[in-house]
């Protein structure tokens, strides 16, 4: 059975772009007829010519790597809305998840949908609004589709400047992005804070939570949100938690009519049937994510106490992420490139506001973390003296 609908004209036909509106998922025959003799969709009927490494017949293939994947992704749809639903009491059903390949793309559609193009050419066009320092991919999306870009800044301790925010928005600001827990701030946004923009008068458009890290922060998730707010769509991936960056799995949780516009945007088989694999068998054994989140969080305790003793840093972040961002006293870029050149990798983030001297690590196995403490501080005696 197909999943095509008409939308709901609802807060999402109020501000997508005109031209979107009359879109409509891409359809096949296969919509209507998905089992049988199958010669619709110019297939390989002799099968794939690479299967994984312990399959010796090339027939005996039992993803059918020869089909194309199903363009709805029921079954993830429905893994993640148990999992989410159990974790917050929240009520999202299907009809409320996009599943792309990762959340970059839900970031991009976005952005395509609801914000016309025109930056650069008389300044006619929408207009996205970040709270620097934030994750980069707005930024690049707004510029690769030509949109403006509206800023107000975090607070030095990386708080929201509603009162700004609100006052700063205009009609061509189509999409605000928070990013909850922050990068590379680490620090969670609180869910009244979200109330409060999604329900002011003073902004029309949407709210998008990006929630990568949500899993190692005790801060609920808005996705509670979803279904008493027209206006919030949050964005989830099973890249950090979940342990499957390779995979390339993400969501985009919000109202039906926005999710519906994604649907009919995005390109027909976005997700393959590997990543559909893979990332159905991570939401089948959430336990494994639970135990890998609790070491995690372990680890996270103490390579930031350890941080803490050491007299050359500054300040340690709190962090409800995978992450720490940290303040050394000088050189933090020196610091940063002598420890990549000796094999351990780290991030510079200096150059992001409210962050001069600031390194991000992010947390490894415990070997990994010790290795990296032993490094910095070997690496940073030598560089400050």
């Amino acid at each position: 059975m197909s999943d095509v609908k008409q939308p709901k004209i609802g807060h999402a036909a109020k501000i997508a772009r005109p031209n979107i509106l009359s879109l409509h998922p891409y359809r096949c025959a296969r919509d209507d007829y998905s089992s049988g003799v199958l010669l619709d969709a110019n297939e390989n009927a002799m099968g794939p010519t690479s299967l994984p490494s312990n399959s010796l017949d090339p027939y005996d293939n039992g993803m059918m790597l020869e089909r194309y994947p199903c363009p709805y992704q029921r079954i993830i749809k429905s893994l993640l809305c148990d999992y989410r639903n159990s974790g917050n009491g929240g009520d999202i059903q299907p009809e409320n998840v996009f599943v792309g390949v990762g959340s970059d793309e839900a970031i991009d559609l976005l952005i395509r949908i609801f914000c016309a193009p025109g930056a650069t050419s008389g300044g006619e066009g929408d207009a996205i609004m970040i709270t620097p320092p934030t994750y980069g991919m707005y930024k690049v999306c707004a510029n690769v589709n030509d949109v403006e870009i509206q800023t107000v800044p975090l607070t030095p301790e990386f708080d929201l400047q509603i009162p700004e925010i609100l006052e700063a928005v205009t009609p061509k600001t189509k999409l605000l992005f928070l990013c909850s827990p922050g990068n590379p701030t680490a620090k969670s946004i609180p869910l009244s804070d979200v109330r409060e923009i999604a329900s002011s008068p003073a902004y029309n458009g949407l709210v998008i939570v990006d929630e990568a890290y949500v899993d190692f922060s005790t801060t609920e998730s808005a996705t509670s949100l979803v279904t008493e707010f027209d206006n919030i769509v949050v964005l989830q991936t099973l890249s950090k938690a979940f342990g499957l960056a390779g995979i390339r799995c993400g969501f985009a949780i919000g109202p039906s009519d926005v999710i519906q516009l994604m649907n009919n945007v995005k390109a027909p088989y976005n997700v393959n049937k590997l990543t559909s694999d893979a990332a159905a068998n991570a939401l089948k054994n959430t336990h494994v994510l639970e135990k890998n989140v609790n070491e995690v969080l372990e680890q996270r305790e103490e390579v930031a106490r350890k941080l803490e003793g050491l007299a050359f840093v500054e300040k340690v972040y709190p962090s409800d992420a995978n992450f720490l961002l940290f303040r050394v006293r000088q050189k933090a870029n020196e610091v940063y490139k002598m420890m990549a050149d000796k094999g351990v990798v780290s991030r510079f983030r200096g150059n992001e506001l409210h962050c001069n001297e600031c390194i991000r690590v992010t947390i490894g196995t415990p070997d990994e973390n010790k290795q990296f403490l032993e490094m910095l501080e070997t690496v940073y005696d030598e560089i400050a003296n």
